[in-house]
């Protein structure tokens, strides 16, 4: 009896060592806790608008996260509606820090930066509304089951902000069309040439120079440009019908109360306009973007389907880390990426939007997965795309 009991011991004993073992071959899982303390902002009113929005709004200052373990970490301001969830924050990314101890770290935030942030929350426009924020910190360079989940999180701060349009900070003209109640953009009475609902064409350099994306959802759209929400100043070609929008780019000049633009069937169409000079001059040319990556093989392209509610475009694609990129007409000399090949720049993770730009790096996915991307194109000067989980 005594042998069993001790084969036993010796056996028990052996297991437990072996699980032992392997569990020193894991990577180290820390539960999420609230070891981030946010010391500043302690609150405060912030009203934004177009016309402060390169001034800053507030310096937030926050210590360092403890995981358990040593790793660089990434920090992200969070947003949300005091009545709201932290699960579907708006958001702003602090950057990556590599610390060995507890440290005081610190960001300025502009208030551009901060109304993206209360919009990505579901803010209102116009309307001073109460927001927790708080500071979040992944561990860098862990597996994917570990970077996704929040391990460190901040005291919440409530404020008080009132939030701006984004694009009153640009230049716009806007481009009525045939094709605008098929494609989500109608008036108020369902119905389509309809410049004050039309999209927006933006100039990022406010300098009469216009670019931007609109979706046609018909076989054969026609449209104009206008300078206002009406028909008082319009732009068309002199030959009406005369000018149509193909896969290849094309320039034409316009004048005030000519013909109609012409689109060759449903898709994407990049238009711009210089309207500065003497001479007024259209380049358009139809593009459907479609995701192509590591993910894939960088073979054929994931084309993105266009949401008429959220006027965005969405693809859900299982996605690879490493490379992706935007590509127009499965062709390499159109293509959309971020905006440098830095990491603040080019690193995309699950929920934190990065700006884009026509021509740009490799978007570097950080995480493997399957997500809904989601790209903005409404404002030619801040495109943006993100990816949420599914």
């Amino acid at each position: 009896m005594k042998k069993i009991i001790l084969s036993l011991v010796l056996v028990t004993g052996l297991f437990t060592a072996l699980v032992s073992c392997n569990d020193e071959t894991l990577d180290p899982v820390a539960s999420v806790s609230q070891s981030i303390v946010l010391s500043a902002p302690t609150g405060g009113t912030f009203t934004l608008s177009a016309a402060n929005a390169s001034s800053d709004a507030f310096t937030a200052k926050w210590t360092s996260s403890e995981f358990g373990f040593s790793a660089a970490a990434r920090y992200t301001l969070q947003v949300i509606k005091s009545t709201g969830s932290f699960d579907t924050p708006g958001v702003f990314p602090l950057g990556d820090f590599n610390v060995s101890e507890v440290k005081d770290l610190e960001k300025t935030i502009t208030n551009r930066q901060l109304n993206a942030a209360l919009l990505g929350a579901g803010g209102t426009i116009g309307s001073a509304q109460s927001y927790k924020i708080r500071v979040v910190g992944s561990p860098l360079n862990q597996s994917s089951s570990v970077v996704s989940t929040y391990l460190a999180v901040s005291n919440e701060v409530t404020i008080t902000a009132t939030a701006f349009d984004t694009y009153d900070e640009f230049d716009r003209i806007y481009v009525p069309g045939s094709y605008q109640s098929a494609s989500g953009y109608p008036n108020s009475s369902g119905g389509s040439w309809a410049p004050e609902a039309a999209p927006k064409l933006f100039s990022p350099g406010n300098d009469g120079n216009y670019v931007g994306y609109v979706y046609m959802n018909e076989a054969v759209p026609y449209f104009k440009f206008t300078t206002g929400p009406n028909w008082d100043v319009n732009y068309g070609h002199q030959n009406g019908g005369d000018f149509e929008v193909t896969t290849t780019s094309t320039t034409k000049t316009v004048t005030t109360g000519a013909g109609d633009l012409k689109g060759s069937g449903v898709g994407t169409y990049r238009l711009s306009a210089s309207l500065s000079g003497a001479t007024k001059s259209v380049t358009a040319q139809k593009i459907d973007y479609g995701l192509i990556g590591q993910f894939n093989g960088w073979g054929s392209d994931e084309n993105l389907d266009f949401n008429t509610t959220t006027k965005k475009w969405e693809k859900t694609v299982t996605l690879a880390t490493g490379g992706m990129l935007l590509r127009g007409n499965d062709d390499w000399g159109i293509k959309m990426g971020a905006i440098s090949s830095s990491a603040a720049d080019a690193n995309l993770m699950p929920n934190v939007p990065i700006k884009l730009k026509e021509g740009g790096a490799d978007i570097q996915v950080q995480v493997s997965g399957s997500y809904k991307v989601i790209v903005d194109l409404r404002n030619s000067a801040n495109y943006t795309m993100m990816i949420v989980p599914n």
